[in-house]
């Protein structure tokens, strides 16, 4: 089985417009807009109870939104769930195998649903095992795999048909670090294929490893979107950090920018065990300036740089919520995940 190409207008693969979903009287998704250019990861952001998971339960036919629309791989998750059923992938935050199937039995049998001929359900299967290291245990009951085990199943099995379009909500929740990083590989080599990743996630340093693109959302609507620098820039701007030949000048090199007076910055602070003076600026033009001034003092400098404000620290400013908060599965509904197949 071939990935299908098929997608919307203007290169994305996905493009939804005021999407609404309630439960009850709560708006867990409210009017959101977004889109996922072809071939790229978007990730979603947001603290627990954001509205995350609701936006992928629409978007991959589990849920039926209550407004809005949305087109996926060039079919309209409303009126055509069953088509749009086979050019995707999804895993949620349960694990959704068949435990009293063995791993590969798995993966053989959800290769034939989407069709694959036995050879290629074969084929795939052994294959996706081997990525995911599950080959030693690809004849044991899925009901003797440890958590992780079975993580890593849950993510072999969305990827197995070579979806057009995958879904990751948190997908490396509760993985070591070594089998995080061998999903990240696979993520990775997907998108290098072709395939287009919706990705939400609790880990910052997963979304700047793998988003070309981020969305945050909070209670239902979406707040901040942009490249990972773009968001960066946004809310704290960078601070210059300049490293002196003699760290005993740190003092003085911070009165002299302070009486410079240079237009737009405030200040600088020493940070004595770093070594280094640091500066807020927001325009390559300040940090001209603030170099020029140093230059004609005399000061001779061992290194400069510039540094963005953490993923963490964006998120926190954006949500007032810090990322630690939002770890564990959103609250939205009591429903859980089954497996997106024909």
């Amino acid at each position: 089985m071939t990935r299908q190409t098929i997608t919307t207008k203007g290169g994305n693969a996905v493009e939804v417009r005021g999407l609404v979903k309630h439960f009850g009287e709560v708006k867990a998704v409210d009017g959101v807009d977004l889109d996922v250019r072809e071939g790229t990861v978007l990730g979603v952001l947001g603290p627990n109870g954001a509205g995350k998971t609701t936006l992928v339960r629409c978007l991959s036919t589990l849920l039926v939104p209550d407004a809005g629309r949305a087109v996926v791989a060039g079919f309209d998750v409303v009126r055509q769930p069953r088509a749009l059923r086979r050019t995707i992938g999804l895993t949620g935050q349960y694990a959704s195998v068949d435990e009293k199937l063995s791993g590969w039995e798995n993966l053989y049998m959800i290769g034939r649903l989407l069709d694959l001929s036995r050879k290629d359900a074969r084929k795939r299967a052994d294959e996706m095992l081997e990525r995911f290291s599950l080959t030693e245990a690809a004849k044991r009951p899925a009901a003797k795999y440890s958590g992780g085990m079975r993580r890593r199943l849950d993510l072999a099995a969305s990827m197995i048909g070579r979806p057009a379009v995958l879904y990751l909500d948190e997908p490396t929740t509760g993985l070591d670090p070594r089998t995080r990083n061998e999903v990240w590989e696979e993520v990775q080599r997907m998108v290098r294929e072709g395939a287009t990743v919706l990705l939400t996630t609790q880990y910052m340093e997963e979304a700047e490893q793998l988003a070309d693109e981020l969305t945050v959302i909070d209670r239902g609507r979406v707040i901040a979107e942009g490249r990972v620098d773009e968001l960066k820039a946004k809310v704290g701007g960078r601070t210059l950090q300049i490293r002196p030949t003699d760290p005993g000048e740190l003092d003085r090199m911070t009165g002299v920018i302070a009486e410079a007076g240079l237009d737009g910055i405030a200040g600088a602070t020493a940070d004595h065990d770093g070594g280094v003076v640091n500066v807020p600026i927001i325009s390559d033009e300040q940090l001209t300036a603030v170099v020029a001034v140093l230059g004609r003092q005399g000061f001779a400098l061992a290194g400069i740089s510039t540094h963005l404000p953490s993923l963490d620290e964006v998120f926190l400013a954006i949500t007032g919520q810090k990322s630690s908060e939002a770890d564990g599965p959103e609250s939205e509904s009591d429903e859980q995940y089954a497996e997106v197949s024909a």
